[in-house]
């Protein structure tokens, strides 16, 4: 029997479900690998396909199996779209060989002509490592990358650390200036910032190529380029090198839910056929987002995608992945409108099975080719073994996206007043995780950033930003903003799960949303950028922020506190918006509520030690009043059960280290002697009430 189980012994009525899973899984294995040892061995399509030089010219190779042929046309043979055709070889594949070392070249611009279905039409190659966009004529068309040309890497020892602090990016909008930054500015100026922050994860958005910059990369059309709208291949490994070098791990956030229907631009209709790649019909069209769906039931298409994450890792030395849009693929529905309130929903005949094996084949690969891979699944219905092991019936991920989390805060923020919060719900709602499996805890994300919503620090102080956040203004409504933004994120980050997350510039209350340039707002570039200089400005109140973030990351990642699963509540007073936990040598102190600190509040110990303050939002470092001294808190006793007496101001969370545990003293029995007598030997610490009995 499968550990799931064990984890969820609810599951038990849908074993023969688990079982189909893991059957489809070791079949689909079987049925691709062939005669192949591994899927490590099995993903490398992109060294067959696409462009490579050889002894003495050029091969250029597609897979087209619908195709009735095929040409290349380029800057090389003055744009003839016949005078190049390849020839086919079998099995769908087709290839051309150009004699001639200087037959092609790195920046060639390139076309790929296809004859289907009695008609021509002009594409992209499927395995492009570069494409670029004409600046006058606004069409996309193919570079070629000679792969002779070696990045110089110095990475090869890195692992990066255990502990998962993940800090979401953009790199087109992580300049201040209203344009697209590049690779470059990135690695030069933004990574320093993600360092000093204490983050040591980066996860990059918007890599995979993109025809729509103001699709925020999430409609993908040629997925072995990386994005030319930051700057040239080179300049990507530029960044992840730099990373490695300062410790900071890279994921890459891969969409492989779905593509763009494009077909000049992306991979749709490229043989002539839509099911080439996807489903036809129906079953091939998102709804929603008007993209198109892969079958992932196809073995063409699982050559693809897998070979795509390999070429990620081995060519850019990505640390692993954020899977987009999970819950599309796993239903048939595309989690659309369904209420996962049980857990039929999730083994039913809504249930994508072919996609669940094809997330569990995409893990195992990952892990061959990097065992200390890191994989995150954005999965909004909950799936059941998500981050559990394969062998364990789990689709293997490390961590889920804790989606609840932001839309918990939203609604607290949004819909209810200081007074109406429910401390103990908010509690509840950090502690609902799957047993056994990884959970990546956040405030928000660039989601809750776009335009149509608003940042978590903008629904707290709205318009007095504009006019309140300089250091000698007192606005009771920043005030506020301030200490519950704090408090907040320490509260996600301490009980909310095993890693954390946050979105670039909120760590310090970035003060407007995000707009990509579009018709609609004249194509400006003034809400698609990160204000840096607010934080670096002395007289500004995102310093306070900014500080607050750095110590809370820095504290925490010393403790290890995500070693601890989950965190251990000592004290809950709804009437005081009072709640304590303990998690791996930290204690937790937060009063939520907006007027009322407690004084000499009993804090219940796991164990007798005491206790010093190291850190409180209070301070005057973060914008507080300096309320809470930075000392040491003596463990108390009673009826042999130790508690700590705290002061917690209001709207104050406060963090205590513990000390070490305070053990009865005992004489140690000479030799010949009793246990018992050299007990009766231990001397009594006299308290103050037996001193006056006395």
């Amino acid at each position: 029997m499968y550990r799931i189980f064990e984890l969820n012994p609810q599951l038990k009525e849908f074993e023969g479900d688990i079982d189909l899973r893991m059957s489809l899984y070791q079949e689909t294995k079987k049925r691709i690998l062939g005669n192949t040892a591994t899927l490590d061995e099995f993903a490398n399509a992109y060294n067959y396909y696409g462009f490579h030089p050889a002894d003495g010219g050029w091969y250029y190779r597609e897979w087209a199996p619908s195709a009735y042929q095929l040409y290349l046309m380029g800057d090389f043979n003055g744009w003839n779209q016949t005078s190049h055709p390849l020839k086919n070889i079998g099995n769908g594949n087709w290839e051309l060989f150009l004699p001639g070392e200087d037959a092609l070249w790195d920046g060639c611009k390139v076309k790929t002509v296809v004859d289907a279905n009695l008609t021509r039409t002009e594409h992209l190659p499927l395995y492009a490592r570069r494409v670029v966009q004409d600046k006058e004529t606004i069409t996309w068309c193919a570079e070629v990358v000679d792969e002779r040309k070696a990045f110089n890497w110095t990475d090869k020892d890195f692992t990066g650390e255990d502990s998962l602090y993940i800090y979401e990016a953009h790199v087109g909008m992580a300049q201040e200036e209203g344009r697209v930054g590049t690779y470059r500015e990135f690695a030069d100026y933004t990574l320093p910032h993600v360092k000093k922050a204490g983050y040591n994860t980066l996860q990059l958005m918007a890599i995979m190529e993109h025809p729509y910059y103001g699709s925020f990369g999430y409609q993908v059309s040629n997925f072995y380029a990386a994005s030319s709208w930051f700057g040239k291949p080179e300049d990507l490994k530029y960044l992840i090198n730099k990373a490695h070098e300062m410790g900071i791990r890279v994921l890459l956030d891969v969409v492989h839910s779905h593509a763009v229907k494009n077909t000049a631009e992306g991979i749709n209709m490229f043989d002539g056929t839509v099911w080439q790649f996807f489903h036809d019909g129906e079953k091939g069209d998102h709804p929603a987002w008007g993209t198109k769906c892969f079958n992932y039931a196809s073995t063409g298409v699982l050559h693809f995608l897998l070979s795509n994450l390999k070429y990620w890792m081995t060519e850019y030395h990505f640390d692993g992945f954020r899977f987009d849009g999970i819950t599309s693929m796993l239903y048939h529905d595309h989690g659309l409108g369904t209420n996962f309130d049980n857990n039929s929903k999730y083994f039913s005949y809504n249930t994508h099975v072919e996609a669940v094996a094809y997330l569990q084949l995409a893990n195992e690969l990952i892990r061959q080719v990097n065992p200390r891979a890191i994989t995150i699944a954005e999965d909004m219905s909950g799936m059941p073994g998500m981050c559990l092991p394969i062998e364990d019936g789990g689709i293997g991920f490390d961590y889920r996206l804790g989606m609840g989390l932001p839309d918990m805060w939203i609604r607290t923020v949004k819909e209810q007043s200081d007074e109406q919060w429910d401390i103990g719900k908010m509690w509840g709602e950090m502690c609902l995780r799957r047993p056994g499996e990884g959970t990546v805890a956040y405030v928000e994300s660039h989601d809750q950033a776009l335009v149509g919503d608003k940042t978590m620090i903008f629904r707290l102080a709205d318009a007095a930003m504009y006019m309140d956040m300089n250091k000698d203004c007192h606005n009771p409504v920043i005030d506020r903003a301030i200490a519950l933004h704090k408090m907040i994120r320490m509260f996600t980050l301490a009980a909310g799960g095993e890693a954390y997350l946050n979105f670039m510039g909120n760590e310090f209350g970035h003060p407007e949303w995000i707009d990509f340039p579009r018709e609609g707002n004249g194509w400006s570039f003034h809400y698609c950028r990160r204000q840096w200089s607010l934080k670096n400005n002395g007289l500004l109140k995102y310093q306070w922020l900014n500080d607050f973030d750095e110590d809370m990351v820095r504290l925490t990642k010393k403790h290890r506190i995500f070693e601890q699963r989950m965190g251990d509540l000592r004290l809950h007073k709804e009437a005081d918006k009072v709640i304590v936990f303990y998690r791996n040598g930290l204690l937790f102190a937060f009063n939520f509520h907006p007027t009322q600190s407690v004084v000499d509040v009993e804090v219940p110990l796991p164990r007798k030690a005491n206790y010093t303050v190291a850190l409180s939002s209070d301070d005057e470092k973060y914008g507080g009043q300096n309320l809470v001294a930075h000392m040491s808190y003596p463990a108390r006793s009673r009826d042999k059960s130790p508690y700590v007496r705290l002061y917690l101001p209001a709207r104050t969370v406060v963090v205590l280290k513990e000390g070490k545990e305070i053990k009865p003293r005992t004489t140690k029995p000479k030799d010949g002697e009793t246990k018992a007598a050299a007990k009766a030997k231990t001397p009594v610490r006299k308290t103050a009430s037996r001193k006056k009995a006395e």
